[in-house]
């Protein structure tokens, strides 16, 4: 007596249902978490691939610490404190600063891991249950890239004839998932957001460390926009415009932030003066 066909499960079947909600979701988590904030152009988006990636996360984490914390310690420093009380800003500021986009970054690749991982496993089951039906699905892609029918058809006969090659061919071209380097490490990407994000913010703390007043407030600007300048100019590599224009940006908008925020510290320092 010939058994009933496999059926998936409940949860399944839910996942099924919601796969084009589950992919977009996962794919919109990546490019958050590889672009880090909404001021990154699109064409960062499309630029390179792994190693791109975690360069793109190593600039923009440099640049939101140094510019976060330039602006704080200036806005402290303007408002005419002793030294000792901004060297504890600047410290909470980086250490706050740090820990906020490390655990933001673990959320974030610790939620994109488990959709990528519930879809891969749901495309794992679908192969051993409906291989007839997969099959076809991976030869319409084929024929949806300008590959001919028949051609199509034996390159994805091919491809199911391995079931780890073909899981693996499944999650590229039908969700859009690397399964070898697109699940990544939600620990390793927490730690490296924040050791980039504290070593942008200790670059405007370190000349408080070793002097105070002016002379520490004017060293401080200095060599925090000589390395928003270097940020800027690395960022060029990915854009492909110029470096001295972007660099000059990067400083432009730092510097903004910093005049602003020393201003309201000199103002509260009038005012409460």
């Amino acid at each position: 007596m010939d058994r009933p066909p496999p059926e998936l499960t409940p949860d399944e079947e839910r996942t099924k249902a919601m796969l084009p909600v589950l992919t977009a979701a996962a794919g919109s988590l990546g490019r958050r978490r590889r672009m880090g904030t909404a001021r990154v152009h699109e064409d960062l988006e499309q630029s390179g691939g792994a190693q791109s990636g975690t360069f793109r996360a190593a600039i923009f984490g440099v640049s939101d610490g140094l510019v976060s914390n330039v602006s704080l310690i200036m806005g402290v420093a303007g408002a005419g404190v002793e030294n000792r009380f901004i060297l504890v800003a600047g410290l909470a500021g980086l250490l706050a600063g740090a820990f906020s986009m490390a655990a933001g970054e673990y959320v974030s690749m610790r939620a994109q891991r488990e959709v990528f991982e519930r879809l891969i496993s749901l495309e794992r089951h679908e192969l051993e249950l409906f291989p007839d039906e997969e099959l076809k699905e991976l030869a319409v892609i084929y024929q949806e890239k300008g590959i001919p029918h028949d051609l199509a058809l034996a390159v994805a006969t091919a491809v199911a004839q391995d079931p780890d090659v073909a899981l693996d061919t499944h999650a590229r071209e039908e969700l859009g998932i690397d399964p070898e380097e697109g699940l990544g490490s939600p620990w390793g990407a927490a730690a490296a957001s924040f050791l980039m994000f504290a070593f942008g913010a200790a670059v405007p703390l370190v000349p408080f460390m070793i002097g105070s007043g002016t002379a520490a407030v004017l060293v401080s600007a200095v060599v925090s926009a000589v390395v928003l300048f270097a940020v800027g100019a690395a960022i060029s590599v990915l854009t492909g415009r110029s470096a001295v224009v972007s660099g000059l940006r990067q400083v432009g908008v730092g510097a903004l932030a910093a005049v602003i925020t020393y201003s309201v510290g000199s103002l509260l320092d009038v005012a409460t003066g």
